[in-house]
């Protein structure tokens, strides 16, 4: 038992204090098709979420619905942005638009049809949740659980000091 709690206790602490790197250098499309560049999208001057998605992910719909009802208040007191990067592929991404339409969503869209962003920050499952300050990754989490948004936004102040 305590082996199991180590390991644990020793996961979310890789997860929540990793090193900081950069964030990668990575092209991807907005919702009408032009080309950006993922810096390009990041808030210069403040923090970025980034969050990776997709149409099918229930947990990711979860995720940035319960960030879009507190997203203005946040925005307010910590000027953070959000981008929200689909992974939907080939097949699915027709569906993104409307559904972003749909939700009524204030973020940043951007399309990672190729998955390229996904490899590029080793992302093994969505939602993955990434905190951008000064173009370097400085957290990131991954999956999503009803509160982990106030644990987010926590994290968010503590960086906007």
């Amino acid at each position: 038992m305590k082996k199991l709690l180590l390991t644990l206790c020793l996961g979310f602490y890789c997860l929540s204090t990793m090193a900081q790197h950069d964030l990668p250098s990575i092209d991807l499309k907005t919702i009408d098709g032009k080309a950006i560049s993922l810096e390009d999208a990041t808030n210069k001057d403040g923090i970025t979420i980034i969050s990776l998605w997709a149409t099918w992910c229930v947990p990711c719909l979860k995720e940035l619905d319960a960030i879009n009802d507190m997203y203005e208040e946040w925005q307010e007191e910590t000027d953070v942005k959000l981008v929200a990067v689909s992974v939907d592929d080939s097949r699915t991404v027709k569906r993104v638009k409307s559904m972003v339409n749909g939700k009524d969503w204030d973020y940043t869209i951007l399309l990672d049809t190729n998955n390229d962003l996904k490899r590029a920050l080793n992302a093994s499952s969505i939602p993955l949740t990434v905190l951008v300050k000064d173009n370097k990754i400085v957290y990131e989490h991954s999956g999503y659980s009803p509160g982990a948004e106030m644990e987010l936004y926590e994290k968010i102040k503590e960086l906007s000091k």
